[in-house]
């Protein structure tokens, strides 16, 4: 898994490009729950990301927590489609705002 961020207009954009599973979800997770603590707005881009495990969806819910006690937003985007059923299979589309690449996540959080 390799991780890059960057902020476009105010909004952090945090790139993951590989598997999202168990020998890689920590590289994340050592870096997802500050990022969305110390900005308002963060978008988690995904669409380099061709698969996601149950160890990933928890980093990623890790996340959405660490936004709604603090008050931030989090969008995901990218999602391929076999990842998209992963969130969709395990309940977890509707606990995230999803959007269908980077341009559009951005636009959503203003």
């Amino acid at each position: 898994m390799q991780i890059s961020e960057q902020t476009r207009g105010g909004t952090l954009v945090i790139q993951a490009s590989g598997r999202l599973d168990s020998s890689s979800a920590g590289a994340l997770e050592a870096v997802l729950p500050a990022r969305i603590q110390a900005n308002d707005k963060v978008v988690v881009n995904l669409s380099d990301v061709p698969y996601v495990s149950s160890a990933g969806l928890r980093v990623l819910l890790i996340g959405a927590k660490a936004a709604r006690s603090g008050g931030h937003k989090l969008v995901l985007a990218g999602l391929s489609e076999s990842v998209r059923e992963v969130f969709d299979i395990s309940g977890f589309t509707g606990l995230f705002a999803i959007e269908p690449d980077l341009e559009s996540a951005l636009a959503a959080l203003g």
